[in-house]
């Protein structure tokens, strides 16, 4: 009997998927050998891939506010696979939204479907690498021919992707968006780096040399700003923000076992779930259009209660969680990659703030 795919954030078939998510998440190895390959193959059978597509052209086409419920289960339940998730579907976004019909056609059945996996480099057009003088990934257009030269330093599962959807720039400061066959020639994957939390992501740069892509897998540009307009509009938001949430829940559930049986964690533990509740309700305005406060404002306070709450479940832990393959251990590096990833100069600044314990 086949799997009934998700149709929205209470059906009860999201409860199963989570549950075994959360059952594997605990048997994938933290180090680049690791790829949550079963598990992205359940969420392919569930229909997660198909949230984030408007239903005209073959996906479920939730609601953002459905959106962030949907990524704050999954993310409690495993972090590493719900950020694959996300890279996955910045690809799919983008290849959706593109001003070429041609790779839409191509590639996004597939996609849906999860009999293929696509991922992003642009995080160099973004956050990272910005402050150097030069791009780090260059383009130049030769007739039909798009040709690539540099590297993107950022890249997640790049050598389970089919397609990589990048970002380059061109000697006059206008930039392009691609999907480029991962089998183009001149296009190196890098063995993935080791890092601190979620190294089975397999995260790491991709290199190109001379590497030429057809003109027909153009997505968006060329054009000054490709990330703020077009197929490029999707990049930031709140899905960040959303997945440092539902690691938080992660950790505020085992407080609140743990507080169960030991009086003492009652009413911090109490405090932290209220903030949490607080933090998930202003996402949802969000999401829905109402906002009250700047998408900023809320990656700085899902920043700070993820790692509160994740090292108040290392304090209630003990010297048990302190052991690497005790989830709490695993949560609390898993925190720290809200401090680096896709973080913006105001948000890093009132991080660093917090910590030295002034007024931003």
């Amino acid at each position: 009997m086949g799997i009934t795919p998700i149709t929205h954030p209470a059906d009860p078939a999201l409860d199963d998927l989570v549950r075994q998510l959360g059952e594997l998440a605990d048997t994938l190895p933290d180090d680049p050998t690791g790829w949550p390959a079963e598990q992205l193959r359940l969420c392919g059978e569930y229909g997660v891939f198909r949230w984030f597509v408007p239903q005209q052209l073959g996906g479920a086409g939730w609601h953002e506010t459905d959106v962030v419920r949907g990524y704050l289960r999954l993310s409690a339940a495993c972090l590493t696979t719900t950020f694959v998730i996300t890279q996955r579907t910045g690809a799919c976004s983008r290849i959706a939204l593109a001003e070429n019909d041609f790779p839409r056609r191509m590639l996004l059945p597939d996609l849906l479907a999860g009999r293929q996996f696509a991922t992003v480099g642009i995080s160099h057009l973004t956050t990272s690498r910005r402050h150097l003088s030069q791009p780090v990934l260059r383009a130049s257009l030769d007739g039909s021919q798009v040709t690539l030269d540099g590297y993107s330093p950022w890249v997640t599962g790049a050598l389970a992707a089919g397609t990589l959807v990048v970002g380059a720039t061109l000697d006059d400061g206008r930039e392009v968006l691609l999907a480029v066959p991962r089998e183009t020639p001149g296009v190196e994957v890098d063995r993935p780096e080791r890092l601190v939390g979620l190294s089975a992501s397999q995260t790491g740069a991709v290199r190109f040399e001379r590497a030429r892509v057809d003109r027909q897998w153009l997505l968006a540009g060329p054009v000054a700003g490709v990330m703020r307009q077009g197929a490029g509009a999707q990049t930031g938001g709140l899905q960040t923000s959303t997945l440092a949430a539902g690691l938080a829940a992660a950790a505020l559930d085992f407080l609140e076992a743990e507080a169960e049986r030991r009086g003492e964690l009652g009413e911090p533990v109490r405090a932290l779930r209220e903030q949490w509740r607080q933090l998930c309700d202003d996402l949802l305005l969000a999401a829905g259009g109402q906002a009250v406060c700047g998408h900023e404002q809320l990656r700085g306070r899902a920043n700070t209660l993820v790692l509160r709450a994740t090292q108040a479940a290392m304090s209630a832990a003990k010297g048990a969680g302190y052991v690497a393959r005790h989830p709490v251990g695993r949560w609390c590096r898993e925190a720290l990659f809200f401090l680096v990833w896709s973080c913006p100069q105001q948000v890093m600044a009132a991080n660093l703030c917090e910590l030295a314990g002034i007024d931003g």
